[in-house]
This record gives structure tokens, C-alpha cells and sequence, in this order.
């Protein structure tokens, strides 16, 4: 087997780490007083995982604006949501530096949403024979599961790698049910409204029967419950809807090579200058322990 075969790729969503780190970490400033928690979590996070998975490629992946064929199919579509945070916002500016210096390579593009970069990155990855560690809590990448791509949950307290079975487990359904499941049940993260009265189990159990939503609406004659059929009957086209809604492309144009995200050798007068900006002075340490290293070899 090739080299490039034995190869993984790690896909960080970048805007859900940062997040959650903004959030995990209430209260961190640097010397000068700006706010540094969601750098810290992040940094840590990111070092954590380069040490565990060792990974040959990495890629950090982020938001670029909503779709905008998915504004059009829905125009409510995500409106639920607060602005970010100001002094997040401002945090986000400071990674890409430090991604720059790390030598992580990162992708961001006008009107591209994360999710679908993530889809189609790892279509190209597995394409030529690597696995991908997909790291988020989205429950959208569940469909992109395969015997090549798995997830990382941070909600997970196991910590394992999420496969199909998982998947199956957290879901009743395969993951290329998925999109059909998230079509009924609907999403209020994105605020995408499902079928009225259909919830996750009965989703499950009408997939479980029927496999397909477009096999369960060929045979709608077959439910037994009038309520159900007829509520299923009603939110046809908005299953359809949703169907577009949630499904990712993973066709985007643009270079998603895999040899694009191999990382590269860090800048360390550049991490050192971050770090000591923003009063890491662990992480700071490790810079110029290295660099004496160096010296003495």
C-alpha cells in the first residue's frame, strides 16, 4: 500500500472550535488586555490533536457566508442566530495569524459555507486514497461518513473516532440516511423546520421501514396513523426543500488537492512573538526551548 494511501487528513471546523474554546474559557486577556481565551482553547486544542493523530495533512476550514442557494430555497435560513461576539471576532483575525505561523495550512472563501468545504475536501482526500478525521459537533457531517471519513466529536466524552456504527447508534439510521432523517426531523441549529410532529425516533422508525424519503412517499398509503400520513402528506414539498437544504455539495470548484493542506515547517520567530503578545508564556517557553536546541545542535 502507498504511502498516500496510509495517509489522514485532519478537517478542523474552524469558526465551531473557536467557539466552543470562547465559551470553555471565560476569562483570559494578554498584557495589553485583549481578550485571548478562545486563541488559547483553540491553540491547545489544535496541539492536542497534531500530537494524537499525528496527521499528514491538516486543514483548517472556515465559514465564508451563508449559501446562497440555500438563502433562496429558505430565506429564514440560519436567521435565528446572534451576531458574533465582538471580542471573538477580533480572535479569529489573531488564529489565522497564528495558522500562518504554525504552518497549518486554512481555507475561507466569499459565500462558501464551512460545511460544504468540508464535504468537498474530504471527497477529493478519500478520492485518492486517504481517511479523514472530520472534528466537529455538526450533526450535518453524519452523512459524510464512510469506511474513509470519520468524526471527532468534542461533545463526545469517549473521545473516539465516530463511525457508522455511532452514527447508527446516535441516530437509528445509516449515515446515507442522514440527509433523509434530517429532512423530516428538520435542524432549529440552522432553523430548518421539520415535518409537525415528527421527531427523531419516529423519523428513524419510518426510515427503518421504508429506507428512503422518497420510498416512504411512494407508499404513504402505508401508514397506518391517519395524523402521521397526513402530516407527512402536507410537508411534502418541504421535505423536498429540506432535502436541498441539508444535503452538502461536495463539488465545490477551487483547489482542494490534498497535497495543498500538508503543513508546513513553522515560522518560530513568528510563534514566539504571538505568544508573547498574547502572554502564553508556557507555549512561549516551548518556542525557545527549541530554539536553544537548535543552538546546541
Amino acid at each position: 500500500m502507498s504511502s498516500l494511501a496510509e495517509s489522514r487528513l485532519l478537517v478542523i471546523d474552524g469558526h465551531a472550535y473557536a467557539y466552543r474554546s470562547f465559551y470553555a474559557i471565560r476569562s483570559l486577556t494578554s498584557p495589553a488586555g485583549a481578550p485571548t481565551n478562545a486563541i488559547f482553547g483553540f491553540v491547545k486544542t489544535l496541539q492536542r490533536y497534531r500530537s494524537e493523530l499525528r496527521p499528514a495533512h491538516m486543514a483548517v476550514i472556515w465559514d465564508g457566508g451563508l449559501a446562497a442557494e440555500r438563502l433562496a430555497l429558505l430565506p429564514e435560513y440560519k436567521a435565528q442566530r446572534p451576531p458574533m461576539p465582538a471580542s471573538l471576532e477580533t480572535q479569529i483575525e489573531e488564529l489565522g495569524a497564528w495558522l500562518r505561523a504554525i504552518g497549518i495550512p486554512s481555507y475561507s472563501e466569499s459565500g462558501v459555507e464551512a460545511d460544504d468545504a468540508i464535504a468537498t475536501l474530504s471527497r477529493q482526500a478519500t478520492a485518492v486514497g486517504a481517511s479523514v478525521l472530520i472534528a466537529s459537533s455538526d450533526k450535518d457531517f453524519m452523512q459524510l461518513v464512510s469506511d474513509r471519513v470519520g468524526l471527532l466529536n468534542p461533545n463526545d466524552k469517549d473521545g473516539g473516532v465516530w463511525g457508522a456504527a455511532q452514527v447508527q447508534r446516535k441516530t437509528g439510521v445509516a449515515p446515507e440516511q442522514i440527509v433523509d432523517w434530517l429532512s423530516l426531523v428538520g435542524d432549529t441549529v440552522d432553523n430548518i423546520p421539520g415535518v409537525p410532529g415528527v421527531g427523531p425516533k419516529t423519523a428513524a422508525t419510518l426510515l427503518e421501514r421504508f429506507g428512503t424519503c422518497a420510498a416512504l412517499y411512494a407508499r404513504l398509503e402505508e401508514i397506518e396513523s391517519a395524523r402521521l400520513r397526513q402530516a407527512l402528506a402536507n410537508a411534502r414539498a418541504q421535505v423536498e426543500r429540506n432535502r436541498q437544504m441539508v444535503r452538502l455539495k461536495d463539488d465545490l470548484p477551487g483547489d482542494f488537492a490534498l497535497d495543498r493542506f500538508r503543513p508546513q515547517a513553522p515560522d518560530e520567530a513568528a510563534l514566539a512573538g504571538l505568544y508573547r503578545s498574547w502572554g502564553f508564556r508556557g507555549l512561549l517557553a516551548e518556542v525557545e526551548a527549541r530554539a536553544c536546541q537548535r543552538t546546541l545542535l
